[in-house]
């Protein structure tokens, strides 16, 4: 604490050491605070006064908590601590970041009661989180999110230390464009300086961010859920073609758009034409489509998908209970 803090600010300190350590004694408090103990009283005493229900307790075990209230006492966060809070709500909330939504809106609440220069992170990722958590992902580090979250908000360059899922490691100079939620997974929207490119990185796969001073404009109708989407689906090692038995929109609202391009060929048929690096994953997406349909390009993608239907079929024989 600074010696030249004011009274406001060492009674909010005080009120944050109390919320933080329950049963805080005032020579405690005092030696937090760089006050005596009865300066530490007098703090407590002034947020008795705003009407905050702190407790007191005699004895060796006693020390200061805050008590139940009608009012819920002030909230104070630093930037991570807001937005882990906000990462952990869309976990595991489906709607967190729709306002109507009760969750959605209580969080909207939180968010509001927030510093600004707190707040702002948070509530852009909280705007461009997609509803569709998996609990299966890899969760990124808070304090690198925070960082690339404010390098999105002040238009500044970063350089990334990554590691691939292969285990490839780099470090590429990059203009950050959007921190975007997608499936459960959290990614980094940019423009790759080394490759001339764009790119979307996992975000629980950067090793470290380093801000610089040059500044950028990001593109003007950027959508970055949309933007995401579309290059998540093309550029992998696998380019594949699936034709499928059903309309456009049928199959539209049963396969996430990461899968690739749908085209209608008639009014019954439509063309699937994307690309992955996994052909597992993108074998067992397809055996969700409510459709007949042919993989009529990409070899390993037809091998997985035999070796997949040779499963489900296999389940099937199982003897009935």
């Amino acid at each position: 604490m600074k010696s030249d803090a004011s009274p406001t600010a060492r009674a909010l300190m005080a009120l944050e050491l109390v919320q933080g350590s329950p049963g805080i004694t005032a020579d405690r408090l005092a030696d937090k605070l760089g006050v005596s103990e009865r300066a530490a009283r007098r703090y407590v005493g002034i947020l008795r006064e705003a009407g905050i229900p702190i407790e007191s307790v005699r004895g060796p075990y006693g020390g200061y908590r805050v008590g139940r209230g009608l009012r819920l006492p002030p909230l104070m966060f630093s930037a991570v601590e807001a937005l882990g809070l906000v990462m952990a709500v869309l976990d595991g909330h489906h709607d967190a970041s729709d306002p109507t939504d009760p969750v959605g809106s209580a969080l909207g609440k939180i968010v509001r009661a927030l510093p600004e220069s707190v707040a702002a992170h948070a509530e852009a990722v909280r705007r461009t989180t997609a509803p569709a958590p998996d609990r299966a992902a890899a969760r990124p580090d808070p304090e690198t999110t925070t960082a690339l979250v404010q390098a999105c908000s002040n238009h500044r360059r970063v350089r990334l230390g990554y590691r691939s899922e292969a285990g490839s490691e780099w470090v590429t100079e990059v203009d950050p464009w959007a921190v975007v939620v997608r499936h459960g997974r959290w990614y980094l929207l940019c423009w790759s300086h080394s490759k001339d490119a764009r790119r979307a990185y996992r975000i629980d796969r950067v090793q470290g961010v380093e801000v610089l001073d040059d500044i950028f404009s990001p593109p003007a109708d950027l959508d970055p859920v949309a933007m995401l989407e579309d290059h998540l689906a093309v550029g992998w090692e696998y380019d594949a073609e699936v034709v499928i038995d059903a309309p456009v929109d049928t199959v539209a609202r049963c396969l996430p758009r990461t899968l690739g391009r749908l085209e209608p060929l008639d009014a019954e048929t439509t063309r699937l034409v994307g690309s992955t690096s996994n052909p597992w994953w993108y074998a067992e997406q397809l055996a969700a489509i409510p459709a007949a349909y042919r993989i009529v390009r990409c070899p390993e993608l037809q091998e997985v998908a035999r070796v997949v239907g040779s499963r489900l079929l296999a389940a099937g024989e199982g003897p009935r209970p």
